[in-house]
Parts: C-alpha cells; structure tokens; sequence
C-alpha cells in the first residue's frame, strides 16, 4: 500500500466542543447508554446540531455523540456539518485526530498556507488520522459531514492568528 502523507492531514477543526449547549434528555436528542456500561446508541434522528462554538469560520455545526472532547485524557466522538465551499485556515491541535467522511467531499491539506492544489479531497467513506500538531487546513464540496473521534481535550490553535475567527468576533 502506498503511504500518502496528505491523507494523514485531516482536519481537527472541532475545538472548544465545550462551548456547544448540553444535550437534553434522552427523548430529546441524548446519547443512550443503554447497559450502564458505556455501551451507547444514537440514530440519525436523535442527533442534535448545534452552531459550531466561535473557534470555528460562521457556518458550521457539531453534534456530541459521545463523551466530552473538552476533558484531557477522555475519548469522545462528535460529528461536524459543513455547508458547501466551507473552509478552515491553517490550523493545528494537540491531540491526533481520527476522521471518517460520511457525507460529501472533505479536503484536506498539510501546510502553513491555504492550498488546496495541494492537497487532497476525501470521498464518502475515506477516513484520515491527523496526528497531534501537524499544521493543516481544510475545504469542502457539497453539505459535507465528518465523523471525529479521539483522545480530549480537543483545541484549535490557529497558524496566522488573524485568521482565528475569535479575534475577528472580538474586534467587531
């Protein structure tokens, strides 16, 4: 098998998951556990979107699984929505990241600078590991939805810090 190096540089753009509003209650949206042993359910219809938190370009949305990606040392797995021609600059995070495509087309580049030439797009059913500060940026085609899954805490530290979409609703 050929190692590709773009593939491992998968976008771990969901930081700060804490900022996203608690799940209700089971008939509401919750994750299941359904043996009290962590073994946990969750149907397309009970996923929950809410607006992704500010660390984030306006215009995407999270949905928590399971777990807590704001904790250190906790596994968790969220789901990111992207409308299409989203795009996220140049980033890094301090935990590896382990992405699945489940709708769309996902990009995904290495780098210090936005270049989507040099990069590559993922289709439905591509997965990539990003590991832990690897610089990558990311763009999308179509409403596009990812599937990450980890180690927390989970953190966006932008490369140019004016890009970091905080310090733009901060000026404003």
């Amino acid at each position: 098998m050929k190692y590709h190096p773009v593939r491992l540089c998968v976008l771990a753009l969901l930081p700060l998951i804490a900022l996203c509003p608690a799940q209700a209650d089971n008939d509401k949206g919750k994750t299941k556990h359904l043996d009290g042993k962590g073994h946990v359910i969750v149907t397309p219809d009970q996923i929950k979107w809410w607006p992704a938190p500010a660390s984030l370009p306006p215009g995407a949305q999270l949905a928590i699984l399971d777990g807590d990606p704001s904790k250190a040392g906790l596994p968790y797995t969220i789901r990111a929505k992207f409308p299409d021609g989203y795009k996220v600059p140049p980033h890094w995070h301090p935990v590896d990241e382990n992405v699945t495509v489940l709708k769309g087309i996902f990009g995904i580049g290495r780098g210090e600078k936005f270049d989507p030439s040099a990069g590559e797009e993922l289709p439905v059913g591509s997965y990539s590991k990003m590991p832990k500060r690897m610089r990558h940026f990311a763009w999308v085609k179509g409403e596009t939805i990812i599937q990450i899954h980890g180690v927390g805490p989970f953190v966006i530290h932008y490369v140019n810090p004016a890009d970091d979409p905080r310090k733009k609703s901060d000026s404003q």
